[in-house]
């Protein structure tokens, strides 16, 4: 009578076994990738509306009589529905003879920040606009 042979099935298992442990950490670094995108896509959006509330802070400043002082006077805009965004904002006015007529233009740039520049978590975004009056 032959020999039985055995040891063959154990093989198998341990094959298995190694190819559902590498899909199952695939899977894992997958799911992190996603967490991670979905949170930067996130803090790039609430960045952003942060330059526009400042935009729209010095638009409103210098169409009640503002001038680009006033919108330089102010060294950070913090939000309060935005924590953590610091809102920069720069203007420059410019003047032009048109005709008869001299208009000012007022060029205002919004920097919305997160974090600090070099780190993991840094988000930015900076806008910018101009006026005639």
């Amino acid at each position: 009578m032959p020999a039985k042979q055995s040891g063959f099935g154990i093989v198998t298992a341990i094959f298995i076994l190694v190819v559902l442990g590498l899909l199952g950490g695939y899977m894992v670094r997958v799911s992190g990738v996603e967490h991670a995108t979905t949170t930067y896509t996130l803090q790039s959006t609430r960045a952003y509306q942060a330059a526009r509330a400042g935009l729209g802070w010095a638009i409103s400043k210098i169409s009640a009589g503002g001038s680009c002082a006033d919108v330089n006077a102010q060294t950070a805009l913090t939000l309060p529905d935005l924590t953590g965004f610091t809102v920069t904002l720069t203007c420059t006015l410019t003047t032009t003879i048109e005709g008869s007529t001299s208009p000012a233009i007022y060029q205002i740039n919004a920097l919305s920040q997160l974090g600090t520049y070099g780190s993991a978590d840094y988000v930015s975004r900076e806008l910018e606009v101009s006026i005639v009056k």
